[in-house]
């Protein structure tokens, strides 16, 4: 498993669900990781069972000054950088459109939106620099075929499937590939959020809305993650990869 070897990636998001299982396996296929997360103790923790080619890096990501500090650290440690995987996100519970407070838009897309842009003016410098690397966003289903009363959550997912195909088309001479995964619900701590609460009856009703019948799974973006972060995709630019069991069909 060197499928990554010798890269050096930023997982946004790291410490938990779907970035965690992207760090876990990025390490696998030996490339060298930074877990930027705002939950330090969750990184760190993470970061110490997979061992010396992991960083962990308290950030939040949605700040301009604590980005800059990310890229300085990292590029400090790891001499540069290969991969950017945006997989930060915060989500939303359901609720109509007029209910959300301006409070919690404005973080919401600090969070989805800002940061995939803070993230960019560090990691594409330095990549053109160096003639290529790969970024990855994780977007969602939501992005692509949206859902009631998760309206603003749905267009931030949707921006960042616009920006990551836009940024796709201007850095391809560069190198510089930027793809999109739109996972479907995760059973993630973040699945109970979606749902408006966790129970037997809300994970029914959910998953008859996905034809193979069963949640994603971190195990199934980090694969994705890898294949479009390798040299294996070195042709592969501006696509948006549903890994959603045909919730989009």
């Amino acid at each position: 498993m060197t499928r990554l070897a010798g890269k050096r990636a930023i997982v946004t998001g790291g410490a938990s669900g779907f970035g965690a299982g992207i760090a876990r396996r990025f390490i696998a296929e030996g490339a060298r990781v930074a877990i930027a997360d705002l939950n330090a103790e969750g990184a760190a923790a993470l970061a110490g069972e997979l061992g010396a080619a992991c960083l962990a890096v308290p950030t939040d990501i949605a700040d301009s000054a604590g980005v800059e500090a990310l890229f300085t650290r990292v590029t400090s440690a790891f001499g540069g950088i290969d991969i950017l995987v945006n997989n930060a996100g915060m989500g939303a519970a359901p609720a109509p459109l007029e209910a959300m407070d301006e409070a919690r838009f404005d973080r919401l897309m600090s969070v989805n939106v800002r940061s995939v842009y803070l993230t960019a003016r560090h990691a594409v410098p330095l990549m053109k620099a160096q003639g290529g690397g790969a970024i990855l966003n994780i977007a969602s289903t939501g992005g692509v075929s949206p859902r009631p009363n998760l309206v603003w959550y749905n267009a931030s997912k949707g921006w960042m499937i616009a920006a990551g195909r836009a940024m796709a088309a201007e850095l391809a001479p560069f190198g510089v590939r930027v793809n999109v995964i739109n996972p479907v619900a995760g059973d993630t701590p973040m699945l109970a959020t979606f749902m408006g609460g966790d129970s037997p009856e809300a994970r029914a009703r959910f998953l008859a809305t996905i034809p193979m019948g069963r949640f994603s799974t971190p195990a199934d973006i980090a694969a994705a993650a890898v294949f479009l972060c390798s040299d294996e995709a070195s042709l592969v630019t501006g696509i948006a990869m549903e890994v959603d069991g045909g919730r989009c069909l």
